[in-house]
């Protein structure tokens, strides 16, 4: 999904760790995806924010193919509704959902899809109007928004479903509660999808990887721990692909805390630059430590700091904050 590499990549923008030269060429993708899509929506917020360039003449042009577009697809529902069956008519007004959402106008494309689905009988095709929701959502952050429509989705499949959207869903909602800090849930719904993945739109499979290796790593015990995540085929086969994680994972798991910290603050980064990680990177760089320590301690009931400090090869006061 492009508009979600494009909200990463506005993301990056705002980011006060992302050095200039980098932000001249994100300033570049962004302006062409938004003309590529004709996002006049985001382009006059972008422009008045100061991270684009005003463009008066761009705009208007933007704005005159978008109503062009409209009344061309308003043409079609209207052809629909005259002289073919409903399904078409549902086609129509699903193009015309689509069409707000490639265009980034938020509040037209959300009241567009609940038209279409007042004109949706199946619940396969019901389940997929809200996966087109949760993804505008995502884009813009919106977690009342997510919550509701994860909510909907598991009602729709109390009437049926199937397991493909179903196992889609678990990811969604996963990526939801990982967001707003509920990184248990997240952990679950994650380990439950590492063989069934199919959600491209939302991330790259080894994103998905090091999502479930950093909330495992605060939710699990050390016996879960390496049935589902240390010894995981799925995990196994893709871990070497994300820098710092395979070290991050067995270093924790076998003890060896010097090159455990040395790959913790090799990951800091990403998880820094992360959209969705972000916000939580304080208390989540707490909670690892908090996961090590106790697992140290477990071992040397009676441990000193001083021990503690050299055997991680960081200072006492580091440990006492």
């Amino acid at each position: 999904e492009k508009h979600l590499v494009l909200a990463h990549k506005l993301f990056l923008l705002s980011h006060p760790d992302v050095d200039d030269l980098s932000k001249v060429d994100l300033r570049s993708d962004v302006l062409s995806a938004v003309k590529s899509d004709d996002m006049a929506p985001l382009f006059e917020s972008l422009a008045a924010a100061g991270v684009l360039e005003p463009d008066a003449v761009l705009l208007s042009e933007m704005r005159a193919r978008i109503d062009e577009e409209i009344r061309k697809l308003d043409e079609k529902i209207a052809d629909a509704e005259e002289n073919l069956g409903e399904s078409e008519v549902r086609e129509a007004h699903l193009a015309k959902s689509l069409y707000f959402v490639k265009v980034g106008e938020k509040e037209k494309a959300l009241e567009q899809l609940k038209v279409t689905e007042g004109k949706t009988v199946a619940i396969g095709q019901k389940m997929d109007l809200v996966f087109y929701t949760l993804q505008i959502g995502l884009f813009y952050m919106d977690f009342d928004l997510i919550s509701k429509s994860v909510d909907k989705a598991k009602k729709l499949f109390e009437e049926g479903g199937d397991w493909e959207r179903k196992n889609r869903l678990k990811v969604y909602e996963g990526l939801y509660c990982m967001a707003t800090r509920n990184f248990k849930k997240a952990t679950s719904l994650f380990l439950d999808s590492i063989s069934t993945f199919t959600t491209y739109e939302l991330f790259p499979y080894d994103t998905f990887i090091f999502y479930t290796v950093l909330t495992s790593i605060i939710s699990l015990d050390r016996v879960s721990l390496k049935q589902k995540v240390v010894d995981a085929p799925e995990i196994l086969a893709v871990i070497s692909k994300v820098p710092h994680l395979s070290e991050f994972l067995n270093s924790l798991y076998n003890c060896q805390y010097k090159s455990f910290f040395v790959a913790f603050s090799g990951l800091t980064e990403q998880i820094k630059l992360d959209r969705y990680l972000q916000p939580h990177f304080r208390y989540y760089m707490r909670e690892v430590r908090t996961v090590v320590y106790s697992q140290f301690l477990e071992s040397y009931k009676s441990v000193t700091m001083e021990a503690m400090a050299s055997a991680f090869g960081v200072t006492v006061d580091f440990i006492d904050q």
